[in-house]
């Protein structure tokens, strides 16, 4: 953990030396701790900006690592997660394409992404992917609308 009064001694060091932008480094801020040392302190403007700014950034700084080792801000361990792996199986992938074949018949044989995700409630990149899939087999081609611009996928037997 690292400490406020550790980063105060080292914005002062670098306001009475040429040697600016150490708390910055002490912090995890490299980019701008190499920045604050090239332009001395963005010329002791921005270093005297920090004199504010060092709470929040050991704070952040502080919260990171902790995050990192897996525990919580009042020093808790942070519950283990078991991720969680969708599987669609084809069963789901075909009910999926029935859906999306119902709803292009609706609409006259052609249908966007974003009408395929209003009339099956699957996330946009599933419905794509289908509807690429599809494409890929042959049972539908890829247009433009010529106004709006969308890809549609005209079904060509509906």
């Amino acid at each position: 953990m690292k400490k406020i009064t550790t980063s105060y001694i080292l914005w002062a060091i670098g306001l009475i030396t040429p040697i600016s932008g150490l708390h910055r480094l002490y912090n995890g801020q490299i980019v701008t701790g190499v920045i604050w040392m090239c332009t001395l302190g963005l010329f002791k403007v921005g270093q005297l900006v920090d004199v504010f700014l060092i709470p929040s950034m050991v704070e952040e700084y502080n919260a990171k690592a902790q995050a990192r080792l897996g525990v919580a801000p009042d020093g808790s361990p942070l519950p283990e997660s078991n991720p969680v792996t969708l599987i669609v199986t084809g069963d789901l992938q075909e009910r999926l394409r029935m859906r999306l074949l119902q709803a292009a018949a609706a609409r006259g044989g052609k249908l966007s992404v974003t009408q395929g995700v209003m009339a099956t409630g699957a996330d946009f990149e599933r419905v794509e992917n289908v509807l690429n899939d599809m494409f890929k087999r042959g049972y539908v081609s890829i247009t433009n609308d010529p106004d709006s611009g969308i890809v549609i996928y005209d079904f060509h037997e509906l």
